[in-house]
């Protein structure tokens, strides 16, 4: 149940790159404040269902805490910028290669070898999105946004990898329901710390816009509900209790489902280096996800 709960948050987050395009005019530092002060409401919402008036104490040392913060927060505020500087659809696929590294961080050391293979694989496609005119050719104007994606991509991969491997070294024995009040627990404890990051940094920085459009309005709340909310608290549960290998690729019909999501609708256009990005992504999730028999067969496995 707690890998179906991570599919889930995956597919939220294959709507990111849409709803972001909505709110490129929103200064990024308010649009973090607002769309965490949206997961945050949902932790309140959880606790005045629950009748639970209390802020329950939690394991979170100093480390779970930065990494905690600062991943939400670093891969956000990246991801929003690179929206400003870069196309949805490129900044998308950059960014979800925290898929295949995430693998190579969670791989045994009998698997390692394919997941790297995977990895550069993945890199490769990269190489196509980098190259709207011609092969191995990019836009310097966009420079900006792809490095920032690239960001995205560490700071998620590394904090998956993080509460994955204390979930694995964790001797504590509690039921399926305590779990599920522990990770909603620190999820919402994160989003309140980082709303207020995220609003400090707006007012030291950035002049506001709170005069919404409709539409950004919309879209503002549906990331806050949905990709920039609500997932969050499902992946937290499914870094914990799921099967990780299977979370890591299941994570690839994400960058799928934005592609085709953003083309469908207009907002970016489709091309044949998308169509070849895309391929070479999950062929390099394949890779990195052959099971231990097949692998020996194709001679991935060391002597």
């Amino acid at each position: 149940m707690a890998t179906l709960y991570g599919f889930i948050a995956i597919i939220m987050w294959g709507t990111l790159a849409l709803l972001g395009s909505f709110t490129k005019e929103i200064p990024a530092f308010q649009l973090l404040f607002m769309c965490f002060a949206l997961s945050s409401f949902i932790f309140f919402l959880y606790k005045t269902i629950q009748l639970d008036f209390k802020f329950k104490t939690t394991n979170l040392t100093r480390t779970d805490w930065l990494v905690g913060t600062l991943g939400l927060y670093g891969f956000h505020f990246c991801y929003f910028m690179a929206l400003k500087f870069a196309n949805a659809l490129e900044v998308s696929l950059i960014a979800y290669l925290w898929p295949l590294l995430f693998t190579t961080f969670v791989a045994s050391s009998d698997k390692r070898l394919q997941a790297i293979i995977g990895s550069l694989l993945g890199f490769v496609g990269i190489g196509f999105i980098l190259s709207p005119s011609k092969m191995f050719s990019f836009y310097w104007q966009d420079l900006a946004g792809y490095l920032l994606a690239f960001c995205c991509a560490f700071i998620w991969s590394g904090y998956s990898w993080y509460f994955s491997h204390k979930a694995k070294k964790s001797v504590q024995v509690i039921t399926a329901k305590e779990r599920l009040s522990l990770s909603i627990h620190e999820i919402g404890y994160f989003s309140i710390v980082v709303s207020l990051l995220s609003l400090g940094s707006h007012l030291a920085l950035e002049t506001g816009n709170w005069q919404l459009s409709t539409e950004q309005l919309l879209a503002m709340l549906l990331l806050g509900l949905g990709p920039v909310g609500g997932a969050f608290y499902l992946w937290q549960l499914s870094l914990k209790s799921g099967n990780q290998l299977l979370l890591s690729s299941l994570s690839y019909c994400s960058p799928l489902f934005t592609a085709i999501l953003l083309s469908l609708l207009g907002v970016s256009e489709w091309s044949v280096n998308i169509t070849l990005a895309i391929t070479l992504i999950l062929i390099g999730a394949f890779i990195a996800n052959l099971p231990l028999r097949i692998k020996t067969k194709l001679g991935f496995r060391r002597a």
